[in-house]
Order: structure tokens, then C-alpha cells, then sequence
């Protein structure tokens, strides 16, 4: 089956994606097209930025659709899979669009340990968890690492234990899931780096459909690894009242009850990363490297937009739910937005949900103000 995305045509499995067989042969998923058009575009804003910057590697090449796209960008790809079939078909693949590339039979972790190799940007994209990739792509990446997470039920909580084992982190499935997976990814591959004194400032991240992704600009200094791990902390959400707070510290603060509702069933997710997940004008740099032959091209153009203005807060809100508690009727969210604003208060759309928002202001304060404006 032929498939074109971009600038590239590649041949792929019949059976790839989410049909019945997707998990015989070699992997393709045409639902990730979203991730690979903004991948592209990183990888152009990204150039421009590091000009040094050529050399790409995709950890998990399967169709080799990543690095096949990268190749036509102009970077020098090198792919690897521990797929002989795979592995094949990438080859062909880069040959069909007359570009240049290295496609190894290879563990992806013995490729970033080859003391011979050097890599500006690697990209990890398994299915399933990156963890088994975390710690070889920090220790030897020059400048930017993309991850992919595809188990999204561990890392928002929903499967708990197996959240704890593999991110080494209490996830909490709230109603603000979708952020909870992200933040806890975050906060697994900020401890990973600093093992290798490398600091991570995540310049883009999204959470779409049933995956995560995030891209991590790198500084390789000590006191830039202990910059990022000032980042972690935790989040304590009342299931009761929905009222959240933070606080920064990797030792979890003693919770007395929920200081809104005096609810006793507060619970508490950490470490997760309470940065920034984004650098707003990188994003938007993302998005004028956007091009209309791009599959997703209007999709990635409004979450882009979305992403860049939203705020630096770790964890947003459900207005519906809120009006639901409230017992009243939710109203259009550009004038629920303005009715905050008009309190006094930041707040900002988030890409993770049409009834979605970010703000500073506390579920007590949300209130006031929609009662002030009735």
C-alpha cells in the first residue's frame, strides 16, 4: 500500500495502523500523521535556530516513514530497528524518494552508545514507553530529544502500579488527565537527564489522541540538570470541590484536607514537572513552518496557536464540570475566559479539550467571579 504524507511517498504493510494484523509485520499509523507534520516542522524551526545542527536519528524506524520525511528536510538520517523486515523496508523507502540515509539492524540504545556516533537531534517514537530509550538518548544527544509516549493509561493514572513501576512517579487520574500523563512524563525524563548532568527545557509539548509528545532542548552543564529538577513537585487535587494546588520539592508537603471545601479526600501526584511545557515563541516559530501539503495541516495550524498562548500553570480545569457542581449552566468559554479576565485573573484555552482552561485563580475565585458577573 502506497502512502503519501508531505513531500515523501513510502510503500507500507496493508495491515498497518489501527486495523485487524496492525500488530503483525512492520508498524505504520496513519493516525500519527498529526505528530510527524509537526515533527517536520520542529525539525525546520529547529535548523533555522541551530544551524550546526544535521544530524538526525529515529530510535524506532518501523516504516521509516520519521526519518524518511527528516531526510527530505535536508538532515542526515540515520534510522535503526531491531526488525530485519523493517529495516528493508525503510531502505526501500528512502530509495523510492531518491534520498540519502543509514537505516541499521541495530538496538537503538547500541547506536546512541557507539562512541563513533554523534547525534544533534534523536527522536523516540516506540510503541508503548520510551523509558528503555530515556537514558542512552540523554546521556548521548547533543541538542533537542522527541519523545513519544503511547501508554497513556500508566502515565495519567488510570493503571496505577504500572504508572509507579515505569515512571517512577504517583500518577493521579483526575478529571485533568490528558496533562497528568504529560507532566509525569516530564518529570521521568527530567530525572533521567540529570543522571547525565544534562538539564531539559521542554520547548514543545502535546497531548493528542492516545499519545504524548514533547520535544526537550538540552544544556549539558550540572547546574542546568539541578535547574530542571527545581522544576518537579506535586499536584493535590480535591475529587470533592475539584480545587487544586502545587508546590515545588521532591518530598511531598503534608496535607491537612482540602483547604477550600475542608474535603478529606485530597489526593496528591508527584514529582510532576511544573514548569513551563512549552516556549511560546518557539511554538509559534513552529507554526509559520507549518506548509499547507502537510495531511494535518489545519489541525496542527490551531493547536499550534492554541499551545502558545496557553499558561505556564501545571494543570487546568473542566468548565463544564465546574458549572455541573455549580448546579448552573455553563456559558460560551470566550465569555466564561472574559469574565475571569475582568476579575483580575490570567486565563487561557488549553489544547487539551474544547471545555478546557488554564488559570491562577483557585476554584474559590473562579466562582466569585462568575457570580459577580451573573
Amino acid at each position: 500500500m502506497d502512502v503519501s504524507e508531505g513531500a515523501v511517498s513510502i510503500e507500507v504493510p496493508e495491515a498497518s495502523g489501527g486495523g485487524e494484523g496492525a500488530a503483525s509485520g512492520v508498524f505504520f499509523n496513519p493516525d500519527q500523521e498529526l505528530n510527524r507534520d509537526i515533527t517536520v516542522a520542529v525539525l525546520r524551526a529547529f535548523g533555522d535556530r541551530e544551524e550546526r545542527a544535521e544530524r538526525y536519528f529515529d530510535a524506532t524506524a518501523a516504516s521509516g516513514i520519521r526519518g524518511v520525511r527528516a531526510a527530505a528536510e535536508g538532515w542526515d538520517v540515520t534510522m535503526a530497528d531491531v526488525d530485519a523486515d523493517a529495516v528493508s523496508l525503510a531502505r526501500d523507502n528512502l530509495d523510492r524518494n531518491d534520498l540519502e540515509g543509514e537505516v541499521l539492524l541495530q538496538d537503538a540504545n547500541a547506536v546512541l552508545h557507539d562512541v563513533d556516533r554523534v547525534f544533534d537531534v534523536v527522536d523516540v517514537d516506540p510503541f508503548g514507553s520510551p523509558v528503555p530509550f530515556a537514558d542512552a538518548a540523554f546521556a548521548n544527544t547533543r541538542d533537542l530529544v522527541c519523545v513519544t509516549a503511547t501508554d497513556t493509561a500508566p502515565l495519567c493514572g488510570a493503571h496505577f502500579e504500572s504508572g509507579v513501576r515505569r515512571y517512577s512517579a504517583v500518577p493521579r487520574n483526575t478529571e485533568d488527565h490528558a496533562e497528568m500523563g504529560l507532566r509525569v512524563l516530564l518529570s521521568t525524563l527530567a530525572r533521567t537527564a540529570a543522571r547525565y548532568d544534562v538539564g531539559v527545557r521542554p520547548v514543545l509539548s502535546h497531548v493528542t489522541d492516545h499519545y504524548v509528545r514533547t520535544y526537550l532542548e538540552l544544556d549539558h552543564r550540572a547546574t542546568d540538570a539541578d535547574a530542571a529538577l527545581d522544576e518537579l513537585g506535586n499536584v493535590h487535587h480535591c475529587p470533592e470541590c475539584l480545587y487544586r494546588e502545587w508546590e515545588y520539592g521532591l518530598l511531598e508537603g503534608e496535607r491537612q484536607g482540602c483547604p477550600h471545601c475542608g474535603g478529606d479526600n485530597v489526593v496528591t501526584a508527584g514529582p510532576v514537572w511544573l514548569g513551563p511545557a512549552h516556549d511560546a515563541d518557539f511554538v509559534r516559530d513552529v507554526r509559520e513552518h507549518l506548509s499547507e501539503e502537510m495531511g494535518r495541516f489545519d489541525r496542527a495550524r490551531d493547536t499550534l496557536e492554541t499551545i502558545a498562548d496557553e499558561l505556564h500553570v501545571p494543570f487546568h480545569y473542566n468548565q463544564h464540570k465546574l458549572y455541573k457542581r455549580w448546579g448552573e449552566s455553563a456559558i460560551a468559554m470566550d465569555d466564561f475566559l472574559a469574565v475571569l479576565r475582568d476579575a483580575g485573573h490570567e486565563a487561557s484555552r488549553t489544547h487539551f479539550g474544547g471545555t478546557r482552561f488554564k488559570t491562577e485563580a483557585d476554584v474559590g475565585e473562579i466562582r466569585e467571579a462568575v457570580l459577580a458577573a451573573n
